[in-house]
Formats: structure tokens, C-alpha cells, sequence
């Protein structure tokens, strides 16, 4: 959320451990420009019979008037996942150190049909052209995933809607749901009760049996009451990422008039190695997200923020990668930095012809790794590696021919990531909806120690993974440009650039803001 002049994070928290307990606070932390955070006070600890057994997630919204509240999931004394309003007790204070809870809490029960512990996370609210506000809530029905609507005047008296906004058969549980406009013309962001033609909606569901974040894209018509996507919700749905980054959430920035995507992102090693370390998961980079110009997918991008962090800029351009070449990226620290490449390709007829018996990308990716040569692929970037590359974490391409035209995918392979074991090594895969008779193909990879976010064609693909080199460590750790495919690349341009530490979680005196 963002509040005079400040941007405000809340997110589930345990000040008792690393790990995920029975009664969850909310932490909040708070920023200037979405990369240096300082931590808070927790916004509300699990103390009320509306909440006592745990403040999950939740949303906030800006009221008319610049009224910031929050509409939340608690579980209450019985267990029960109900909705309840906080709203801040000093509005005059930019950080909102300190939060209240309605005294009628809950605002909403759970509706009949729906069991008790499959009722939660509410989204952020709209302000539809009656004045009444409506939000949609996750559940699940008789194993459809349901994305719940409820209407009201004053933000505390909630009437449900007779039909769900939407609804999957067999889905199973949604969870941690967003609905949001996105322009149709344009990267710019809008306000969320923003409902004209010019925009589409986005309903983002985490389906809790997959630990995935899907997404549709369609219209709302909200005198119906009614969301109509584009395509259906299946397993091979889109994603925000394919990789590690779950229970995502978007805010609509009025600054600088963009939508903010974060979500969750969880660690690969065990219970007991967060315990040794003290903490577990962490928080994605930001990211802008808009529409695509085929109106088909959605783009992200690390927000431009990150510019701010940037040194020791190296670059190439037009770099010819034989079979079997590595260029390393020197001059950067391979551990801390933001890498983007581009390649272009020729004589594409010569592609390998995709089998039409494999057309699942993390299944290609896990069966052709990056050791698997090919004709064009695998080619792009190994990250995270040890000098003899025993570790490495390779990010790349493959460019096949699928019924007349070229297929690109892109793969994340944390096969060889670690030499340590009873790590998860999972490898990662999704296509990449770009022409390489057209276009270039490009990747950008945010690293940072144990985290790699990577944007494919533009922000079209995104995967993000978490390792943990053991040699590839420190100043043994290495940067790589690569391909191991039989035809060559052309490495177009690259830029890398050293990425300072930002300030995060560093307790910080904090003043007032600028009026």
C-alpha cells in the first residue's frame, strides 16, 4: 500500500521462529522508494476472539477521503476463518505505527456451504458506480474453487452475492486471491476500482493444492456481477512465475501511476536448516506488471527502482557463442547482481522438431538439462557457479518447430546447484510467447546469494529459484555466458551491473514524512 508518501508492507509473520505457527502476527515494514525497508511494530498480534488463533492474510484499501483500512482473515476461538476491519489509530502518522480493530469484528462470517478453515484472504476492495464496494474472498465448494463477492455501503456491514465472481469445478482451494484492472492499451497501471472498456481484469487464485499462482485475464461487468475470462482455468493455466513465488500480491501505485507485484518466496532446504539460521522465506523483488500488447498475457519487470543499487557497469555487444563457449561476465559480483542478455538467432529451418508427445516445458527442461546438447539451446546464463562449474545454476533457452512455427522455452536447472544434499533441486520450465524469426530473445536475472528471479522475453516468462552453493561461494562464485548447442549465438548485447546491498530489516529511527 502506498500512504502519504510512504510504501507500507504487511505480511504474515512469527516473532517466535522461522517457521510457520498456529497463531501467525501481522508484521508491517515500511519504505521510501520499495527497496530500503524498516521494520515496525507488528500491525496486530492473534489477542481477540475474532483472531485468537492467528492474523493471516489479508488487504488493504484506500477509502475516500485518503482512509486507509485493512480488511483481514482471522481464525477465531472456534477455529473459524472469519473477516475483520483494522484501521489506523493516528491517520496523521505517514507509518501507521499503530493499528485498531473494529469492536464488531468479525465483518463477515463464513457463508453457509463452506467449511470452516476454507474461507480467506480477501482482496483489496473497488468502489463500484452504486457507491457500494465490493471484494471477493477464496474458498472452496464441494471441491470448486470459488472466488466469493460480497457488496457494501460502509465497509462493515458485507451482504454476500448469490452467485460466486467465479468458479472452477474441481479446482480445489483458492487462496490469497487478487482482482485488479490492467489498461489495454499501454504499461501505465490503474486505480483498482477502475471498471471502463479500456481495461481488462486480472483474478489472480493461489490454488492451494499446487502451491501455484494462476491467472485469467477477462471482463467484469459489474452490474452483472459477473467475471467472464478470456480462457479457463486448467494446470497449464498462465503463471506469474513458474518457479518458487506463491501467495503474490499487487498494489496500484498512484505516484507513479503502475501496479506492484510481491509475493512470497520459499526457501529449498529443510525445517531444521531455517531453524539453524534463524529465519525462512523471504519477499520477491518488486515488480511493474501491465498487459501485454497481444492482450493475451501479462508482462513484469523489476521495478526501476533497482537502478539506484547499480555499479561497476560491463558490457559486450555482438558476441558469437560457438558450440560449447563460455564467456564469463567479470568486472560484476557474481553473488549481488542484475545481468540482461540478448540473443539472436539464424537458419532457424535447421531447429529440431518438438515432440508432440512432450509439450509439458518443466518436463522438456528436466529431461533435456542444461548438459543435454541440442541444435539451438541450451544457451543463456549460468549463475551461481564454481570455476570447474561442479556448481552451477544455468538459466537458457531452447528454440524448437511446432506445427509450422518456432516454439522458444526457457529453463531454470538447480540440478547441479549444490553439492549439498536433501536440497530441493527442482528444475523449472515454461514457454516463452516470442517469434525468434522476429525477435531477439532476451533474458534479465536478478541475483542475490540464494535467490535468482529471472525474466524471459521481456518479462513474458518469469522463473524464480532459491539455492545453496557450497563452492560457488563468495569469491569463488562465477557468471557465465553460455551455449551448448550445436549451432551458434549470437550474443547481441549484455550488461551487468554490481548490485549494492539495500537496507532491509535495519531498525531505523523514523521521523515524519514531507507533507
Amino acid at each position: 500500500m502506498y500512504y502519504n508518501g510512504v510504501y507500507h508492507l504487511f505480511y504474515q509473520h512469527n516473532p517466535f521462529g522461522p517457521l510457520f505457527a498456529v497463531q501467525m502476527y501481522w508484521g508491517h515494514s515500511v519504505s521510501h522508494d520499495l527497496i530500503n525497508w524498516t521494520p515496525l511494530e507488528h500491525a496486530f498480534a492473534p489477542t481477540q476472539p475474532f483472531d485468537n488463533n492467528g492474523c493471516i492474510s489479508g488487504s488493504t484499501t484506500i477509502l475516500p477521503g485518503n482512509k486507509p483500512v485493512i480488511l483481514y482473515t482471522g481464525i477465531d476461538s472456534q477455529n473459524r476463518q472469519v473477516q475483520n476491519v483494522a484501521v489506523p489509530k493516528d491517520p496523521s502518522d505517514p507509518y501507521l505505527r499503530e493499528w485498531v480493530r473494529y469492536t464488531g469484528n468479525p465483518v463477515i462470517n463464513v457463508p453457509e456451504g463452506i467449511q470452516p478453515d476454507e474461507f480467506r484472504d480477501p482482496t483489496t476492495a473497488w468502489l463500484a458506480d452504486d457507491g457500494k464496494w465490493r471484494v471477493t474472498i477464496g474458498g472452496q465448494k464441494d471441491k470448486a474453487g470459488i472466488a466469493v463477492l460480497f457488496r457494501s455501503e460502509d465497509f462493515v456491514n458485507w451482504t454476500r452475492h448469490e452467485e460466486p465472481l467465479y468458479e472452477v469445478t474441481s479446482s480445489g482451494m483458492w487462496e490469497c486471491l487478487d482482482f485488479f484492472p490492467v489498461h489495454v492499451d499501454g504499461t501505465n497501471g490503474v486505480d483498482t476500482s477502475v471498471t471502463n472498456p479500456a481495461v481488462k481484469h486480472v483474478l489472480k487464485m493461489g490454488v492451494y493444492d499446487y502451491a501455484r499462482d494462476y491467472y485469467l485475464i477477462g471482463d467484469y461487468n459489474p452490474v452483472k456481477e459477473k467475471y467472464v475470462s478470456q480462457d479457463e482455468l486448467t494446470l497449464d493455466s498462465l503463471r506469474y512465475d513458474y518457479g518458487k513465488y506463491y501467495a503474490s500480491k499487487s498494489f496500484y501505485d498512484p505516484v507513479r501511476r503502475r501496479r506492484i507485484l510481491m509475493a512470497w518466496v520459499n526457501e529449498s532446504d529443510s525445517d531444521a536448516d531455517a531453524i539453524a539460521k534463524g529465519w525462512s522465506g523471504l519477499q520477491s523483488f518488486p515488480r511493474s506488471v501491465w498487459l501485454d500488447q497481444n492482450h493475451k498475457q501479462l508482462v513484469q519487470w523489476p521495478i526501476e527502482e533497482i537502478e539506484m543499487l547499480h555499479e561497476n557497469e560491463v558490457s559486450l555487444r555482438n558476441e558469437n557463442l560457438e558450440d560449447g563457449s563460455l564467456h564469463e561476465i567479470i568486472g560484476i559480483t557474481p553473488l549481488q547482481v542484475d545481468v540482461q542478455i540478448s540473443f539472436k538467432l539464424i537458419n532457424l529451418e535447421e531447429a529440431e522438431i518438438l515432440d508432440p508427445s512432450r509439450l509439458d516445458p518443466q518436463l522438456i527442461c528436466s529431461e533435456m538439462d542444461a548438459s543435454k546438447k541440442g541444435i539451438f539451446g541450451p544457451f543463456g546464463l549460468l549463475v551461481f557457479a564454481s570455476h570447474d562449474l561442479t556448481e552451477q545454476t544455468a538459466i537458457f533457452f531452447r528454440v524448437f518447430q511446432h506445427n509450422g512455427r518456432y516454439i522458444v522455452l526457457m529453463c531454470s536447472d538447480q540440478s547441479r546447484s549444490s553439492t549439498r544434499k536433501g536440497l530441493d533441486k527442482t528444475t523449472y520450465g515454461a514457454f516463452v510467447d516470442i517469434d525468434p524469426q522476429r525477435d531477439e530473445i532476451s533474458l534479465r536475472a536478478l541475483i542475490d546469494h540464494s535467490i535468482v528471479e529471472s525474466f524471459g522475453g521481456g518479462g513474458k516468462t518469469c522463473i524464480t529459484a532459491r539455492v545453496y552453493p557450497t563452492l560457488a561461494i563468495r569469491d569463488e562464485a562465477h557468471l557465465f555466458a553460455f551455449n551448448n548447442g550445436t549451432r551458434s549465438v549470437l550474443i547481441t548485447e549484455l550488461s551487468a551491473w554490481s548490485v549494492k546491498k539495500a537496507r532491509i530489516n535495519i531498525d531505523e529511527t523514523i521521523g515524519c514524512a514531507d507533507a
